[in-house]
């Protein structure tokens, strides 16, 4: 049995090395692929789908719609007590001509609820064609919720760069570096989820793996 027990120490201890090199590996591969330019600036889509939560994301989503890019936005993840004049009057440049064609949910506290939320007002406007709009680190995942959700649209990311998270060379900045490694630990958790969901046909949820705002 005392022999026994170096060789076990010995094989989680190596267990234990890949797993953290497989996860170091897939953290890189992921920040390396986070998009860095919007590669389709000019298809018109028929909506704009606003994930809130950072900086400029807003901003963009109404400047596209000025600029004709869609029939409509779709603010997904506003606060119950915020309506649609106070996020224009609190947004730079925003006309409030722009009321007529923004719409608001209310229900979404995570981006698995963003997904939902958007998927529901898709439908309802039988749209077929939008326009994704969030951070470049949250990209991937929105994508992946999305896809997941309202797999018959036509969905073109549209990322935006918020000036206090550095992309280039990431793991110089310790605040983007945890902000990336925070975002590929929730991105394997939903792929995960999606995976389970694909292979046994019902939600699962995992909500105790997710910490913090979506």
């Amino acid at each position: 049995m005392r022999l026994k027990r170096p060789r076990v120490r010995a094989a989680i201890v190596v267990l234990a090395v890949m797993i953290g090199a497989s996860w170091t590996a897939g953290l890189i591969a992921f920040a390396v692929n986070l998009p860095g330019v919007v590669v389709d600036p000019a298809s018109r889509t028929e909506a704009i789908v606003v994930l809130t939560g950072g900086s400029k994301r807003l901003d963009t989503g109404l400047r596209l719609l000025s600029e004709d890019m869609a029939d409509r936005v779709f603010v997904s993840g506003v606060h119950r007590d915020v309506n649609i004049e106070e996020l224009l009057r609190v947004t730079p440049d925003a006309s409030e001509d722009l009321a007529c064609c923004v719409d608001v949910g209310h229900g979404a506290l995570d981006t698995i609820g963003n997904a939902t939320e958007t998927a529901a007002w898709i439908r309802a406007r039988g749209y077929r064609s939008l326009r994704l709009v969030t951070a470049s680190y949250h990209m991937p995942r929105s994508l992946l919720e999305l896809r997941s959700a309202l797999p018959e649209a036509t969905v073109i990311p549209h990322p935006v760069f918020p000036p206090d998270v550095k992309l280039q060379q990431w793991w110089r900045w310790p605040g983007t570096a945890a902000l990336v490694a925070r975002e590929y630990n929730k991105y394997l958790v939903a792929w995960g989820r999606l995976a389970l969901n694909e292979r046994f046909g019902h939600t699962v949820r995992m909500a105790w793996l997710r910490r913090g705002p979506g």
